[in-house]
């Protein structure tokens, strides 16, 4: 095997082109390395995302499928439209909620009241207007003439902690405790701090309401917990009191039933299922659709923006990374095999002599994969010291970049959403979204990336598979050539 020494021999007799090499190979290889391991980190992260983060569907009435239900119905009929809103029953959704996949689930129904002993926080502008403007209420059955007047927004709910504006961070209990799921069929209640203060109420102490649809059902609730927004509220908060923030109350579902009437009994608006992974959300509801629950009435709504959002910039990062390992490898392989090409070149009339005596061709070649290997194997340990730091300034600012386009997009479409959006309460959607948005990105503001064993494997076999092939493809060419036309060329 005396190639391999003459590989040596060669390799210190030339150290200015084998440092040159070992350099060019060692960049190479710390730029797959970090695609590597940008890769791996953001694989990883969006895992974690999509397990901690879930998802979530929601069973509600396919308004759609009513909406078209509406229009057959007045084209049959002289008389006006009216546009009807099915009930969940409990049966269902508790079918629904007993699925697999699903981590936790919330009951969600709307309704509008009056306050009767205590006093809500006016609007601007409602205040010059109550006695002689009607407010659209929220919930209210809008089949019978459905233009009441309120005072308060009335949310009934399962278990509070669930319900959107605190599951979002948006409201935060302060004082007492949320809306339990042990609290159905009791008249107990959560309050805006606010409204607390201004009438002097505190936990333990009674309000007393009445439904704004109809005047002779009355609610004596006990309050349970005071929660403080930090919602501003919607331009048309100013307009109506029962939109402004610190005029809404959280009940247990059944109590909001009650303000509605007697149809309302066991049924809900809506429920929202949280899944233990957003990557079952499909499996979720094709096992959904096979339940008795009538989807020609209702539709399962998946939400997974939350994760979405959060994940869209990593995979971004990560396809990046992975073009960055492609493009690099390739790229590495041609200017490798250029250089090894030009050094065998110039090492005519040494093979020349080397196969006049006897030396066989594999050998020869053998001796130039030696020399390459050896330079890959040493800038393969080098790029595993200097790739991790590289890898980590890349990758993040990688990540920076996609997350700033991504918000940037977002906010366009949001604004462009706004302004051709009907009336948003609490907000508006499309103030939801942003808050959404604002969540992932503080969520996941940087890839831990660490190189691995894997990683340094898998860069091995490249680097090696590099420097076969930069040294294989161009000694070919000459050994094709006989010794004694190579002797007489150089001569």
């Amino acid at each position: 095997m005396n190639f391999l020494k003459r590989a040596f021999w060669s390799m210190k007799a030339k150290k200015g082109k084998t440092l040159l090499q070992l350099v060019i190979f060692t960049v190479i290889c710390v730029f797959v390395l970090s695609g590597l391991t940008i890769q791996s980190a953001a694989k990883a992260s969006s895992e974690l995302a999509r397990q901690e983060l879930g998802g979530s569907v929601t069973l509600q009435v396919d308004r759609e499928a009513a909406m078209e239900k509406q229009q057959s119905e007045q084209s049959e009929s002289d008389g006006p439209p009216q546009f009807t809103s099915t009930p969940i029953s409990l049966d269902d959704a508790e079918s629904i909620a007993a699925l697999d996949h699903v981590m936790s689930y919330n009951y969600s129904v709307s309704a509008s009241a009056n306050a009767e002993d205590f006093d809500i926080i006016e609007s601007s502008t409602s205040t010059d207007s109550s006695d002689t403007e009607s407010e659209q209420a929220p919930g209210s059955d809008q089949g019978r003439g459905g233009i009441v007047q309120a005072d308060l927004t009335v949310n009934g709910t399962l278990t509070s902690d669930e319900a959107e504006s605190f599951s979002d961070g948006e409201a935060e209990i302060v004082d007492g405790r949320g809306i339990e799921e042990s609290d159905a069929d009791s008249n107990v209640a959560v309050i805006e701090q606010t409204l607390a203060e201004e009438n002097d109420l505190a936990v333990g102490d009674t309000i007393n309401i009445s439904s704004a649809s109809d005047e002779d059902t009355t609610q004596e609730l006990e309050i349970v917990g005071i929660y403080e927004t930090s919602s501003a509220g919607s331009d048309q908060a100013m307009n109506f009191s029962f939109l402004n923030p610190y005029n809404t109350i959280y009940v247990p579902y059944t109590a909001a039933n009650t303000l509605k009437g007697e149809d309302y009994t066991d049924t809900i608006e809506s429920v929202t299922y949280q899944m233990d992974d957003a990557e079952n959300i499909d499996a979720f509801i094709a096992a959904a659709e096979k339940t008795d629950v009538d989807f020609d009435v209702y539709q399962l709504d998946a939400n997974d923006d939350l994760y979405q959002q959060m994940v869209g910039p990593i995979e971004n990062v990560a396809s990046f990374a992975k073009n960055i390992v492609y493009l690099v490898t390739i790229a590495g392989a041609i200017i490798l095999a250029l250089i090894v090409m030009l050094s065998i070149r110039e090492r005519k009339y040494e093979m020349g002599v080397l196969m006049a005596i006897g030396e066989k061709k594999w050998k020869l070649a053998g001796q130039f994969i030696t020399e390459i290997v050896v330079i890959a194997i040493v800038a393969v340990g080098l790029s595993s010291i200097f790739g991790n730091p590289i890898a980590n300034v890349l990758g993040n600012q990688l990540l920076d970049q996609q997350t700033t386009a991504s918000a940037e997009t977002t906010t366009t479409s949001l604004q462009q959403g706004s302004r051709g959006g009907g009336m948003m309460s609490g907000g508006g959607p499309g103030q939801a979204v942003s808050d959404a948005f604002s969540q992932p990105s503080e969520a996941i503001s940087s890839l831990n990336i660490n190189v691995t064993w894997e990683n340094i494997l898998i860069l091995g076999g490249i680097g090696l598979a590099v420097a076969i092939i930069a040294a294989l493809i161009p000694s070919i060419s000459i050994l094709r050539l006989q010794p004694k036309n190579i002797l007489t060329k150089q001569e």
